[in-house]
Parts: C-alpha cells; sequence; structure tokens
C-alpha cells in the first residue's frame, strides 16, 4: 500500500512503495552468494598484480564485499531507503558499477514497480552473476543490465535515483569530473545520487589510525594479514580514495545544489546528492 509523504512544496512528488515496518529489516533481503568463500589472496607464494573484476572475483565477489564493507548490510539498507525516498514512476533507475545486482534486487523489494532499472558495469563476469541473481529472484521488473566503461562514455536518461556504491574510487580520477558531469545531465530535477565511497584523510594520524582499524575489521572477518596485504598491494595503483572535501567539491562543481553524509564509519562514506 502506497502512502505519500511531504517534505514541503519542492519534494511533495515523493512518495513510498511499501511501510516501513515491510521493510523494518531490509538488510535480511539482500541476495548474496556467500557460498564460494574468498580466498583470492590466500596463496602467498601467488604474485600479485593489479585487482581486477575478472571470473575468479566474480565467483566469490559477495563473499568478498560482505566480509571486505564494514555495515555492508546497513548501507544497502540506507541506500534502498533513500532510492525509495526519491524513485518515481515512469523514470529510471541507474545503479552505475552494479556487480552482482544485489543493490537492484535489494531495491526491487520496495521501489515503486513503474520504475524501471538499468545496471551498469565494465566487468562481463560480473554481470553475468548479475543475470543468473535477477534469473533466480523471479523479479517482473524491468532491469537492464549494459556492459559499459564508464571511462569511455555511459548513457543515463530520465532518472530520479543514480547509485554508485564504491566504484567511483575504481574510476581515474581524470575522468571523475566527466563521469559526475554524465550522471547530473541524466538526472531528472530533485533527482539524486547515492554516492558510496572509500575515503582517505589529509591527517595522516586519521588516516593511519583509521586504516589500522579496518583491517581489524577484515581479520574479525576471517581474513589473514598475507591476504590483507596482497589485497592492499593488489588495489594500490586501482583504487584511489578521494577525502571528503575533495568528494564534495566534485559534486558540486559539477551542479548538484545538495549534498549531505549519511553514513559514516572510519574510512567508508556516504552521500546523498540532489540535483
Amino acid at each position: 500500500m502506497r502512502r505519500a509523504r511531504s517534505w514541503g512544496s519542492e519534494h511533495a512528488h515523493l512518495h513510498r512503495y511499501t511501510s516501513g515496518a515491510e521493510m523494518a529489516d531490509q538488510s535480511n533481503r539482500l541476495i548474496l552468494h556467500t557460498n564460494s568463500r574468498d580466498e583470492v589472496f590466500a596463496d602467498e607464494r601467488d604474485p600479485v598484480a593489479d585487482f581486477s573484476f575478472n571470473s575468479t572475483v566474480a565467483s566469490v565477489f559477495d563473499d568478498m564485499v560482505s566480509r571486505s564493507v564494514p555495515f555492508y548490510g546497513e548501507m544497502q539498507r540506507m541506500v534502498c531507503e533513500l532510492a525509495q525516498d526519491f524513485a518515481q514512476p515512469q523514470s529510471n533507475l541507474y545503479d552505475i558499477g552494479c556487480s552482482t545486482a544485489t543493490t537492484l534486487l535489494a531495491l526491487d523489494h520496495i521501489v515503486d514497480s513503474h520504475v524501471d532499472f538499468v545496471g551498469i558495469d565494465n566487468a562481463p563476469e560480473m554481470l553475468k552473476k548479475a543475470a543468473e541473481k535477477i534469473e533466480a529472484s523471479g523479479t517482473n521488473r524491468s532491469i537492464d543490465l549494459i556492459t559499459a566503461d564508464i571511462h569511455r562514455g555511459f548513457s543515463v536518461k530520465n532518472a530520479s535515483v543514480v547509485t554508485m556504491l564504491l566504484t567511483l574510487q575504481f574510476v581515474r580520477p581524470l575522468f571523475r569530473e566527466r563521469v559526475m558531469k554524465t550522471i547530473y545531465q541524466g538526472l531528472n530535477e530533485h533527482g539524486c545520487l547515492l554516492l558510496i565511497e572509500k575515503l582517505t584523510s589529509e591527517d595522516t594520524t586519521f588516516n593511519r589510525l583509521f586504516i589500522d582499524h579496518y583491517y581489524d575489521f577484515k581479520r574479525r572477518n576471517g581474513y589473514s594479514s598475507i591476504e590483507i596485504s596482497k589485497k592492499r598491494e593488489a588495489l594500490e595503483n586501482v583504487l584511489i580514495p578521494y577525502r571528503l572535501e575533495e568528494n564534495i567539491q566534485l559534486l558540486r562543481e559539477v551542479g548538484f545544489k545538495s549534498t549531505e553524509v549519511f553514513f559514516r564509519w572510519y574510512n567508508f562514506c556516504g552521500i546523498v546528492a540532489i540535483k
């Protein structure tokens, strides 16, 4: 049952598709295939190459992200709630860097059925897993999966919501402004971008402490010191985090009129930006 939610004249178009009780524990609806354990970096004899979302990573990605990202379920729940606030019937919702479609399938439970979904990713093996999960879910929603390297250009049209979870950090800094402009131009007025990023800090003390606590988190989830060290080395030239201030500045420079942090855990952050 839909019920209206008014935020004043500017946001009078926002609506709810399900009740709060129905999504009381959205994290339980995350469709994660965690039966294949992430041991990509477990063998210390294997040479370390730059991290890529290849078939090996795709096969264990759901386990990898659930054990590597703090409060992953809560991040997803908050993204779903905010996306529900802004998603409009007869518009599109894009997930850029959709990986195995975890976010899209979580959103499918709570976003108006007249919103079409589009998932974009540059890794065919990840999209193969996404297609399998979507097929298994039995959803009737229109969900298009598009293979695209956003460094080379992509399209966003008639979007009321764009989600970009732990993806911008993999975009080379030279291209980030262009990527953000593409998203901004494809959003409808009052549409929103939901961005989650790993951060760095200008203060070296905080930067070191936050990273140390993050590695402690990974150890608690069963990763060895060898795995942590090898993955850090593999990501060194691939994942380039910005400071929070740099991300906010980027959003404002391309035109977003309002930005706010909705989640923070040490060096992980969620930002909502409204056109």
